[in-house]
């Protein structure tokens, strides 16, 4: 029997910020167990990244986002897993639609949980991810900013 090879995923995630702080969750799955981790998923078929960033964060943490922007992209391999894996992933900087909602956890199974987090004082650790993009400061230090 042939042995199919990995193919490179799309994930988006999002910086969702709120004054200076940003969105987090405990992650509960074998990529990045226990780290704290954006809120994002799967691209899926025909999506834009805005319509991916927002069903995602509905179904993560029942918010509904409002402006979105792109950020970055990065192409992460995991080889250090079980089953290694591939990634091509996308990010956006979000606010919240109505900046008063207040994060559900209706994924128990995926996430410990969510909460907003100081920017100058993150949990630790980081998903890798995140925790790789160097300093942090992108969302905060481009001159394009998302307002609602």
């Amino acid at each position: 029997m042939e042995e199919t090879q990995p193919v490179p995923r799309v994930g988006v995630v999002l910086f969702v910020l709120k004054g200076k702080s940003v969105l987090l969750g405990r992650r509960r799955a074998s990529i990045g167990e226990s780290t704290f981790a954006l809120p994002g998923g799967h691209l899926e078929f025909g999506e834009s990244f805005e319509e991916c960033g927002a069903r995602e964060l509905m179904e993560e943490t029942g918010l509904v986002m409002g402006k979105a922007d792109f950020l970055t992209v990065t192409n992460k391999v995991f080889l250090d897993k079980s089953k290694p894996c591939h990634y091509v992933i996308i990010f956006l900087r979000a606010v919240l639609a109505d900046p008063n909602q207040v994060p559900q956890n209706p994924e128990p199974d995926k996430c410990d949980g969510w909460d907003w987090y100081d920017w100058d004082n993150l949990p630790q650790p980081l998903f890798s991810t995140l925790d790789e993009m160097g300093g942090l400061a992108v969302p905060f230090n481009l001159t394009k900013r998302s307002e609602p």
